[in-house]
């Protein structure tokens, strides 16, 4: 079967001829890796033979100028064309320390929404040409990966966490305003895509609603701010009969009946230590929801424990489909080569039909 093929069956609950595979580690796991033993021109999907996704983004930003403010050993502090400024270190994975931001009130976000216009160079249409045949042609799965509505963009890297948080209780209209906008405006770029023939197979945003205890934000706040913006990405896309992807880190088991109300159809990426039950969700949702992820990173560091892991959980999260292999969150760079290829083989094991 091509990617294609069977990440769209095992979407559909049928049972294609082995689980898909694919997995994120870091930019300082790979360099690990490549010191021990990974091909310096080979990636690790090419590698390990993971399933092909090809990704398609549009620019959503207000086009704030990008510029760089600092740079040493150290770390490097720059802008970006959403308004953040933040400091990015060097030599070590980890997310940004975010500075200051551009829009913070009604008035800075009324001039943002202004430059975010709906200029057709907002789409990558040179790549889109040049690349997208040879995808199709190649089997892979064609994802339009929206980076715009969601609470996790907005209060991580547009407006701050602390101060979107305290706008979603003193200022809810001003917080889903923003989110129905970024939302209507993804939907526009894609319909500019599917009408000059440039089809995808699925969207997928990023918005991370949980953390190791349960929820950054409580269900009525998300019903009241974030989930209209769900709502008319999910109604669009099933409309126009593509799959619906969530990424969402953290525990967010109390938003799974909204989840599915709403019309995601895989959630990604299961994360354990945060408290996330893939065996619940099987049990509970298997019939309308892909899983995909829920292995354990931690266990990666030993072999006798990445085994009982992966025979516990694979066997089970993949009867009837419905399941996509998946680190739960990313793959550090505590994990050897050595390990991550014993894992992959363990994966190909357990993940045949």
């Amino acid at each position: 079967m091509t990617s294609h093929e069977r990440i769209a069956a095992a979407i559909a609950h049928q049972t294609p001829d082995r689980i898909p595979v694919h997995d994120s580690p870091w930019a300082s796991t790979i360099a690990r890796w490549r010191q021990e033993g990974l091909p310096e021109e080979t990636s690790p999907a090419e590698f390990f033979g993971w399933d092909t996704w090809r990704r398609v983004h549009v620019d959503l930003s207000p086009r704030y100028p990008v510029e760089l403010l600092e740079e040493t050993e150290e770390y490097v502090i720059s802008t970006t064309a959403w308004g953040e400024t933040s400091r990015r270190w060097t030599h070590r994975a980890s997310v940004p320390e975010f500075l200051d931001f551009r829009i913070k009130d009604r008035d800075s976000w009324a001039e943002a929404r202004e430059r975010m216009d709906t200029a057709e160079d907002r789409v990558p249409w040179e790549m889109l040409e040049a690349n997208w045949q040879a995808w199709r042609d190649e089997g892979s799965f064609i994802e339009y990966s929206i980076w715009g509505p969601g609470y996790d963009v907005w209060g991580n890297r547009v407006v701050g966490t602390e101060r979107f948080l305290m706008a979603l209780v003193t200022d809810p209209d001003w917080c889903r305003e923003m989110q129905v906008f970024a939302a209507e405006r993804a939907v526009h770029f894609g319909d500019l895509m599917l009408e000059r023939g440039y089809d995808f197979d699925g969207i997928r945003i990023p918005d991370d609603l949980g953390y190791r205890n349960g929820l950054l934000i409580s269900p009525a706040t998300f019903d009241a701010t974030i989930r209209p913006a769900h709502e008319i990405l999910c109604d669009w896309a099933r409309e126009r009969g593509k799959i619906r992807w969530l990424h969402s880190c953290g525990n967010v088991m109390a938003l799974m009946p909204r989840l599915i109300e709403i019309g995601w159809q895989v959630l990604n990426p299961l994360e354990i230590k945060a408290g996330m039950d893939p065996f619940a969700l099987k049990e509970q949702y298997g019939d309308v929801l892909t899983l995909e992820g829920g292995i354990d990173v931690r266990t990666m560091l030993d072999l006798g424990e990445m085994e009982r892991e992966v025979a516990a959980k694979i066997p089970v999260l993949r009867e009837g489909g419905g399941y996509i292999y998946h680190s739960d969150h990313s793959v550090p760079d505590n994990v050897s080569f050595e390990n991550y290829c014993h894992l992959m083989e363990l994966v190909r094991q357990y993940g045949a039909y």
